[in-house]
């Protein structure tokens, strides 16, 4: 596979009073078309830091980030976000408005193309009864479904999650796991994700690049024979490289 996104001696910092404080100190990586690339590490390592950099939000001190051989100068709708914070739906759309209204902005669709396409990716994620409801009246796990929908419908090149269920339940966490490996076995999307749980990472990664403490560096990253197993003893023992590899 061919290498998508390149992150090459990338450092960020954010300006505090005292002085620059660095979050991410020279990392480089590069995530290859069609696979899912796990970020993982303790909590304040930068992950999220890395993750809003590749996206566009924020400039490099030092570095550079590329996408298709290009620098990464913007946000843009190659790039698709979706956050652990529920409320990043409109509230006052509906479930297929939320969905169709990038479409109409970033795709430029007419308006019963937008909701055709639209209603394709609500139903991709379960959600076609619910299409005519608001934010308010969905769960957190549904919310989250929906911030999917439509930032898959926007057909990305590839497709950023921050720690997109980290504040679910145990039961609805797992099953959006699932969920998502299988939307993106159909979607064929390439996924960066970032995570603090072992877990998580070994049943999403294909490789997982290990984080230090900040300032945020690069420990190592690893080859993920157990990706989508769940509890198995290949998936253990993957586990069992990560954890050393953090704690080395």
């Amino acid at each position: 596979m061919a290498d998508l996104l390149r992150v090459r001696d990338v450092t960020l910092e954010y300006e505090r009073p005292e002085g620059a404080f660095v979050a991410v100190d020279g990392v480089s990586l590069s995530i290859r078309e069609g696979e899912r690339f796990v970020l993982f590490g303790p909590s304040g390592c930068g992950k999220s830091t890395l993750l809003q950099a590749m996206a566009g939000f924020q400039e490099p001190a030092r570095g550079a980030i590329e996408l298709d051989g290009r620098p990464v100068q913007g946000p843009g709708p190659d790039r698709a976000v979706v956050f652990q914070e529920f409320d990043q739906l409109l509230p006052w759309r509906t479930v297929l408005g939320n969905v169709a209204y990038p479409l109409r902005v970033a795709r430029r669709l007419r308006d019963g193309e937008a909701d055709a396409e639209a209603l394709r990716f609500v139903r991709l994620v379960g959600l076609e009864s619910f299409a005519s409801a608001h934010p308010h009246q969905l769960s957190g796990g549904m919310k989250q479904r929906v911030a999917i929908a439509r930032a898959l419908a926007l057909s990305p090149r590839i497709l950023l999650m921050d720690e997109p269920f980290a504040s679910l339940d145990s039961i609805t966490r797992h099953k959006l796991q699932e969920d998502l490996l299988a939307l993106l076995q159909k979607a064929r999307t390439t996924l960066l994700f970032v995570t603090h749980s072992v877990e998580e990472a070994v049943l999403i990664g294909d490789r997982i690049l290990v984080l230090t403490s900040s300032p945020g560096k690069v420990r190592g990253v690893i080859e993920n024979a157990a990706s989508g197993q769940r509890h198995t003893a290949a998936s253990a023992q993957v586990r069992r490289a990560v954890e050393e590899l953090l704690a080395g």
